[in-house]
This record gives C-alpha cells, sequence and structure tokens, in this order.
C-alpha cells in the first residue's frame, strides 16, 4: 500500500484542512444532513477522503459523536471499497447521458444495508451538458434515502442550477506549514529520518498538495542517496523537467526559435503543455502581484503591463489545449503573437537586442508597422511578421495548405476580414474548402488577436513565378505533404 492511501485520514480530526474539519463537524452534528454536498478545490488537498469519512459517518453503526468507529461492517467495507451502499463514480469516464440515466434508476432503489445510500461523484464538471441537466433532476426531487457529494477542481464549469441545489465545502490549496505537519504524521509512522528544511523543500515543490507531498516523500525515501536538505534539493531538481525560470528569460528577450526549441523539446519529453503553462502561469502571477507591492520583484525586465499580457496569452493557451489536436499548439501560437508584437522573428539575440538598443537604434514593433500602413478605406496591410508567423503555424497542422499559402500574399485588412490573392484558380478552391478555412482562420485569428474570416481572390502573380496551373493541380493532392513541400519550394523560392 502506498503511504498516501496508508496515512489517508480516517476522522474529521485527522483532515489536514481545519476550516473543512470544523464545517463539517457542524453539519454533522445537527438532525439533518443535506441531501447533496459539492466538495470543490485543487487536487491533492483531500476531497476524496472527506468524502469517505462523511459517508463512514453517515452509516456507521456505532457513531461517537462526529466520529466513526472504524470497526463497524459499513465503517471496514467504505474504507476498502466494496460497501453496497456507498458508490464512487468519476465522471470524466462516465460523462454521458446514459450514464445518468442508469444513475437515476439506481437512486430509487433503497440502500442494502446502510442507513443511506450514498453517491460520491469525482470531477463532476465533467459531465455533458445533457448528463449535467439530468443530474439535476435528480438533486431537485432526490429521494429520501439518497445522499450525494459531488467533487469537482473546477467548480466553475458546472452549471449555476447544480451550484445552487448543493451544499458546497470549499477545499483550498495547503500551506507549506500544513504540507509538513502532514508529512511529519508520515515521517513518525514510518520512521523516516529526514531534516526538517529537506520536509520545506517537499512542501514547496508539492505545490498544495498534500497527495503530491507524501508521494514525493516516498520517492525521497525509496531513491535518493540521503534525506538531508541538500541531497533533496538534488533529486527534486534533477526530477524536474522543466526550468520555467530559463523559460521566462527568455520570454523578456523575445527569442521566439529558442522558445519554440524549448516547446518540443518539453513535448519530448513526456511533459504535457497543460503542466508547463500551468508552472508559467504560477510564475508570473507572483511576478504581477510584486509589481503591486506583494512580494519581491524578480521581473525587473518585465513591466506590469507585459506581465499581464503574458499571463492573459497563456491562460487562453491553457484553455484551448484541452481540445486542440496538437497539445503545443496554443503555447506556440501564443508564444508567437507575444515575440511577434516585438517584431523579433527569434533571428536576433538577446545580446543583439540589448546592443540595439544601447545604440539608440529603434526597435521594430509590429503594432507600430500596423498603424503606418493602413491605406485608404480604413483598410490595411499585414506585417511582413504577422504574415510569417502564419505561415510556421500552418505547417505543422496541414503542410499542403502552407505550400498553397506561399503561391498566396495578403493584400487588404479591416480588423475583421483578412483578403488573400491567390495566383492560381485551383488554390483558391482549396483555401476555400470549409475545412482548411476554419482551421486558416483560427490561427488567423490568433496572430491579429482578432476574430478574423479569410476571402480569397485572384491576383496576377509576381514575375518569375508563373508555373502552369494544370500542372499545379496534379502535384498538390492529399495525403502527399512531403512531395508537396519539395514542389512548392522549388517553385516559389525566390
Amino acid at each position: 500500500m502506498t503511504l498516501y492511501l496508508k496515512y489517508r485520514p480516517k476522522n474529521l480530526d485527522e483532515l489536514d484542512l481545519p476550516e473543512v474539519s470544523e464545517s463539517l463537524k457542524k453539519i454533522v452534528s445537527k438532525k439533518s444532513i443535506p441531501h447533496a454536498f459539492l466538495f470543490a478545490g485543487p487536487k491533492g488537498t483531500g476531497k476524496t477522503s472527506a468524502a469517505r469519512i462523511l459517508a463512514k459517518i453517515i452509516n456507521c453503526q456505532d457513531l461517537k459523536g462526529s466520529d466513526p468507529c472504524g470497526k463497524c461492517e459499513q465503517c471496514t467495507s467504505i474504507v476498502k471499497g466494496n460497501n453496497l451502499d456507498v458508490i464512487e463514480m468519476d465522471a470524466a469516464s462516465h460523462r454521458g447521458i446514459d450514464d445518468v440515466r442508469v444513475l437515476r434508476d439506481a437512486v430509487k432503489l433503497a440502500p442494502v444495508s446502510g442507513k443511506k445510500k450514498i453517491y460520491i461523484i469525482d470531477e463532476v464538471h465533467m459531465l455533458t451538458p445533457e448528463a449535467g441537466n439530468a443530474l439535476l433532476k435528480t438533486l431537485e426531487e432526490p429521494p429520501e434515502h439518497v445522499i450525494f457529494i459531488l467533487a469537482t477542481t473546477n467548480p466553475e464549469k458546472l452549471i449555476e442550477t447544480i451550484r445552487s441545489r448543493v451544499t458546497l465545502i470549499p477545499f483550498r490549496k495547503a500551506g507549506s506549514a500544513e504540507i509538513v505537519r502532514s508529512l511529519k504524521r508520515v515521517v513518525d509512522g514510518e520512521k523516516i529520518k529526514i531534516d526538517e528544511d529537506a520536509l520545506g523543500l517537499i512542501a514547496e515543490f508539492a505545490d498544495g498538495s498534500f497527495r503530491d507531498a507524501i508521494k514525493i516523500l516516498e520517492q525521497l525515501a525509496t531513491e535518493a542517496e540521503g534525506l538531508d536538505k541538500e541531497s533533496v534539493e538534488k533529486f527534486l531538481f534533477r526530477n524536474k523537467s522543466f526550468d520555467s525560470d530559463k523559460f521566462i528569460k527568455l520570454l523578456t528577450q523575445r527569442q521566439l526559435k529558442k522558445l519554440l526549441a524549448e516547446v518540443e523539446n518539453l513535448i519530448s519529453k513526456g511533459v504535457a503543455a497543460e503542466v508547463f503553462l500551468e508552472s508559467l502561469i504560477k510564475k508570473l502571477r507572483s511576478g504581477l502581484l510584486a509589481k503591486v507591492g506583494m512580494g519581491e520583484d524578480s521581473f525587473k525586465d518585465l513591466s506590469k503591463d507585459e506581465l499581464i499580457k503574458l499571463i492573459d496569452l497563456f491562460s487562453q493557451a491553457y484553455k484551448e489545449s484541452e481540445s486542440t489536436p496538437i497539445e503545443e499548439l496554443p503555447l506556440e501560437m501564443a508564444l508567437i503573437s507575444w515575440c511577434g508584437e516585438s517584431g523579433d522573428d527569434g533571428s536576433e539575440d538577446g545580446e543583439s537586442k540589448e546592443k540595439k538598443q544601447e545604440s539608440g537604434e529603434p526597435p521594430t514593433d509590429t503594432a507600430v508597422q500596423t498603424q503606418e500602413q493602413v491605406l485608404v478605406g480604413g483598410q490595411m496591410s499585414v506585417p511582413d511578421d504577422a504574415w510569417k508567423n502564419i505561415l510556421t503555424l500552418v505547417k505543422p497542422v496541414n503542410a499542403s495548405m502552407e505550400a498553397l499559402l506561399r503561391a498566396a500574399k495578403p493584400i487588404a485588412y479591416n480588423g475583421k476580414v483578412l483578403t488573400l490573392g491567390v495566383y492560381y484558380k485551383f488554390h483558391k478552391e482549396r483555401l476555400e474548402d470549409s475545412h482548411h478555412r476554419k482551421v486558416l482562420e483560427e490561427i488567423v485569428a490568433k496572430v491579429l488577436q482578432s476574430p478574423t474570416k479569410v476571402s480569397c481572390v485572384m491576383v496576377d502573380p509576381p514575375p518569375g513565378k508563373i508555373i502552369e496551373e494544370a500542372k499545379m493541380e496534379t502535384v498538390l493532392t492529399e495525403g502527399k505533404d512531403k512531395d508537396i513541400v519539395e514542389i512548392a519550394e522549388k517553385i516559389f523560392s525566390s
């Protein structure tokens, strides 16, 4: 048995968050217990443990105050996970309307041996909208013998009507002192000799999660060469998959190519884009708070507005990373958007930029370029850097479409519609295909930072780039991306 399961809290007094313990004690001391709870908070803060303790209190055959006996048939079977009246569901894998319909039929049945039938539904925010509405009907008119305990890390994703029908128990991220106290319970029980400072390092590395802290301690006890502060620090650093400080330094220098290379390296190591984005956002948040006087400012090279912009870009990328077919694409688009604002395509390193600034040479700014290029009738031309960014982002998604776009050019942009001049009729038809258009418009909107439609018009090709349309129609076919790119490079290279 892992240490986290072995030292899981057994009663309300052992819960690691004192306010949760006190709230539940007040509730169970009353004669009438609510029919539905919502345990909401970050991962690893004890939501499932608290749900099982509450289930034991409700069905315990020898309850003493708010303490379950831990010995009766109900208590022991709940701990083992085989109690017939305490049903645990994972909404992440049972999220559909059919799953909830089965649940609605099951709740009509009376408890087998317990006082109540208790349903613990984890990650309830993962239910589909239809399933959520079906669950709502059961929550509004539940059978007398049923109690629901819903758990979620994202309560804001639940429909408002469900949140209004439940008793909310908020869980928060644990502080370092609270995590250290929890670790000491394990250390004492297992007779592990470890420095107090080392426990503090583990608590900091666990980032508010009791579960993660105990898992780290268990790994250290098994693999680390020593459990003093220096050894633990070395072990934690070696097992850290990424260096967010190094990444932020590259952000301040707007070194796009190096940033994209770092992302590719992280993904190849198996680091999830969401995990990395979460780490970045937390770092940047600390920097932003320091700018308004809450903490020491370690982001001297980034202004408050720049930090806000980065947090906004990465927060949006975090949301989009859940649904994109290429998990790192939203992060890459955010980086290109950020670096593009200064006109830096990544070819210039930090030292070169600093020398340029010291010499008094004005920086290239995409926003300035755009305003200078306003044309008659409210039309604007798209800066070269922005167009290059679009091509860069299109290529990994659809190489053939990127080849098509190299035989086109942006000729007008009014803030809502980007007009492309296309050299060949066949290219125009392909780009206007609904699938290609959707992908292209999503990328264009991200780079230009505004919802944008794409329109294609025929224009004459520039000198030296004329080719027979029939020949292109023959070679530009789906499923031959490598050949297409090679041909396109030969045809359109200047």
